[in-house]
């Protein structure tokens, strides 16, 4: 990283420890619509980690960067399609350059479940939508053919409005109710259940942008504690109730995902991806990445058409 990188990513955590805390999101209600209909940009207040009892239904339009739903942390493109279940925490962190914006990066449909499951009371048609929502509980990345169909979805949200809205929304809730199970990567692991309360999901908010911000590079438990003014005893204590995952678990994980990336998109040799990702030595690389994936690095950059 950069210093003016280095500088830049200060800065937003200069802005997270004066108030921009990720916690629980309150969605606001609009009494002539039963769907919010949002887009944002990045970098923006509400683009942190938070989670809210409304279901999400998230589009990435533009940029590459790491996300996180739950205890799951990978890397994204411009066009993933995410469904994010009640409660369940999430953010994703675009790379950028010093001083870039992407505009209207996101696309999101947020919905009270209640609503929909009082709907189906009085048309038991939407009850084909139940099996996957209680499958959201664990975030689902729709990909393929599901994934195109539910952006175009999506977009047609931006563009409707009344009964055409609505129309859309029950679109993309068939796309994604129809989907075949093949289109569907499950994100956090089943038994994940976050433990959060405002002071947790601060403490994680901000160790999250310093991981994103430096791994590849230096990460020490003992600066994340510093960043929130704690005992590295005490942060990791919070960083595990709100995450369900060690610190160092969760550093690990960003960069096999970073590696996994450079795998399927690049010719770089898997000697310097070990490097360029944060690892101090390949046979430990090596070791990290056969537990985390089930194969090799150069089984896994065949097996996903990497060069």
């Amino acid at each position: 990283m950069s210093r003016v990188q280095e500088a830049d990513a200060a800065v937003r955590l200069a802005e997270r420890l004066t108030g921009l805390r990720a916690n629980r999101e309150v969605i606001p209600h609009d009494p002539n619509s039963s769907v919010r209909w949002h887009e944002h940009d990045y970098p923006s207040p509400i683009a942190r980690w938070n989670y809210h009892p409304e279901y999400e239904i998230h589009l990435i339009r533009k940029g590459t960067g790491r996300f996180i739903v739950g205890d799951h942390l990978g890397t994204f493109e411009a066009g993933q399609v995410t469904l994010v279940g009640s409660g369940l925490p999430h953010d994703w962190v675009s790379d950028l350059e010093p001083g870039e914006v992407l505009t209207n990066r996101d696309a999101v449909i947020q919905f009270d479940g209640g609503w929909l499951r009082k709907c189906a009371e009085l048309m038991p048609e939407l009850t084909e939508v139940e099996p996957v929502l209680q499958q959201s509980a664990r975030g689902i990345h729709f990909t393929g053919e599901t994934a195109v169909a539910a952006t175009e979805a999506i977009e047609a949200v931006a563009v409707s409005t009344g009964v055409e809205r609505l129309h859309q929304v029950l679109r993309i809730l068939a796309v994604f109710a129809r989907s075949p199970q093949s289109d569907r990567v499950l994100l956090a692991r089943e038994w994940f259940q976050p433990q959060l309360d405002s002071q947790a999901a601060a403490v994680v908010d901000i160790a999250l942008e310093y991981i994103f911000a430096n791994h590849a590079g230096s990460v020490r438990m003992s600066e994340a504690a510093s960043l929130v003014g704690m005992t590295e005893p005490t942060f990791s204590k919070y960083f595990r109730k709100a995450t369900g995952q060690n610190f160092s678990d969760m550093v690990r994980k960003l960069r096999l995902a970073h590696a996994c990336r450079l795998l399927e998109q690049t010719d770089t040799p898997v000697s310097s991806i070990c490097y360029e990702v944060g690892f101090s030595n390949l046979s430990n690389f090596n070791r990290h990445f056969l537990s985390e994936t089930g194969v090799s690095p150069r089984a896994y950059r065949v097996a996903h058409g990497g060069s």
